[in-house]
């Protein structure tokens, strides 16, 4: 893949919150607020960098009804 490629939402595995929230339509603070929730299943610590579970995250709103 050359540098100009970019991924789809759907073809990254990990999403930015940025990303989650454009991909959810649910709003960076939010989606920043569930991310701290003890247990939170779709969250990844990089560093100090929290990235979203794709799928994990997909799962999770399947099954929600209120957030």
């Amino acid at each position: 893949m050359s540098g100009t490629e970019h991924l789809t939402i759907p073809q990254k595995i990990n999403l930015t919150i940025r990303e989650a929230a454009e991909y959810s339509n649910i709003g960076i603070n939010k989606i920043d607020e569930l991310l701290k929730e003890p247990g939170c299943s779709f969250v990844l610590y990089v560093g100090t960098k929290k990235l979203v579970k794709r799928e994990a995250f997909e799962k999770f709103l399947k099954k929600e009804i209120e957030i």
